[in-house]
């Protein structure tokens, strides 16, 4: 089996096991329901910053699809981090606000800055090819 998706099985799995868990400490008078939405979407949140420290270690055929994966893991990690924090510590109207944007924000760095590549390697003159200006 492929290392990256025995990881992804036990994260998945992890994450069921935590949630049954929770559901079961609840259910005993352990913690209460804040606290179980607490513990499964802040696991949920350290899921996506494994994946985005991940990320940079794939394979990649091309300079600019190293520097993609580099970014995109770096935000995706971070944002990852941010959003567990949040769920963490602050209050519940505040992280689910501010978590979904965390998240949004980090992917929407990721894309930006895909088009951004893809606009620059699209104004750049391929290595062996000759711009010819053309006269009217």
């Amino acid at each position: 089996m492929n290392r990256d998706l025995i990881g992804s099985l036990a994260w998945g799995g992890g994450i069921v096991v935590l949630a049954l868990a929770a559901t079961f400490a609840r259910g005993q008078g352990y913690i209460d329901h804040e606290t179980t939405t607490r513990i499964v979407i802040c696991a949920t949140g350290l899921m996506i910053a494994w994946f985005g420290n991940r990320m940079p270690k794939q394979f990649s055929p091309s300079a600019a699809a190293r520097r993609v994966t580099r970014v995109g893991g770096w935000s995706m990690a971070l944002s990852g981090l941010v959003y567990a924090g949040l769920w963490a510590f602050a209050p519940m109207d505040v992280a689910v606000v501010a978590g979904c944007g965390v998240i949004a924000a980090g992917v929407a760095v990721t894309i930006g800055y895909c088009l951004s590549q893809r606009a620059k390697a699209a104004w750049s003159p391929q290595p062996g090819s000759r711009r010819v200006a053309h006269s009217a």
